[in-house]
């Protein structure tokens, strides 16, 4: 961790104990018993469990809704008549809210894991579309008339042309939609899972255990930065080397 980082995060905790100081109250509880909460779920390993349980549903829906995703961003982008053919439905996903997607996903295919993560995927894949679409719109045009002049083959095209030209926005996605598909997944256990990290705040909220909300919240977003940190920006690196 950098110095500039550290020091945000020594201010961040100088605050939260500061205004914990003049709440005074337990609806605001310091940062020292919300430490002391995460390391009693954890030593009852009831955090853990159920981290894991929202960690696989995050993962499982971030990839399909990746996959997908770059796949009719591309198809749009590159070729106008499916971007006009396909608009429309990108305009109702992007526009659907993410409760009304949950709930009718709870209707149809009942209260399970593929409910859950199909309600996530549907209210994250336009997002992802749009921005993979802009991406291949952006790709300079000069490129393919080399691409016309010289002949050069599909592969190489896609190798040196297309994926340095789109990844700048892949990167910026894979980013935005974790940070988004984390949130909505906690809100689809809450609303019908019996595990995860939604479903035990939702348990907290009855208790008014405000202590252990933050707990768990804040043992997820540690989690993911984690990951950010490990997989993310080593693979920026590599790429961006390679590019």
């Amino acid at each position: 961790m950098n110095s500039s980082k550290f020091l945000s995060l020594f201010l961040f905790i100088i605050l939260w104990q500061g205004f914990s100081l003049i709440a005074n109250s337990e609806l605001f509880p310091s940062i020292i018993d919300i430490l002391k909460s995460l390391f009693e779920h954890l030593l009852n390993e009831d955090l853990l469990f159920h981290l894991l349980i929202t960690l696989k549903r995050v993962v499982i829906a971030f990839v399909i809704a990746m996959i997908i995703g770059i796949f009719f961003g591309v198809l749009m982008g590159l070729y106008p008549k499916n971007d006009s053919l396909l608009d429309i439905f990108l305009i109702i996903g992007l526009n659907m809210p993410a409760l009304v997607t949950i709930i009718i996903c709870y209707i149809w295919f009942g209260l399970s894991d593929f409910s859950a993560i199909l309600a996530v995927i549907i209210n994250k894949v336009p997002i992802i579309i749009v921005n993979i679409r802009e991406g291949v719109k952006a790709i300079d045009k000069k490129y393919m008339d080399l691409v016309k002049i010289y002949n050069i083959e599909k592969k190489d095209v896609i190798r040196k042309i297309y994926i340095p030209q789109i990844y700048p926005y892949i990167m910026a996605t894979t980013r935005l939609t974790i940070s988004l598909i984390w949130k909505i997944v906690l809100v689809v256990e809450l609303l019908g899972r019996s595990d995860g990290i939604g479903f035990k705040i939702a348990i907290f909220f009855q208790d008014f255990d405000i202590t252990s909300i933050f707990a768990y919240s804040f043992a997820f977003i540690f989690i993911v930065i984690l990951l950010e940190k490990l997989f993310l920006n080593p693979i920026d690196k590599k790429i961006t080397r390679w590019r």
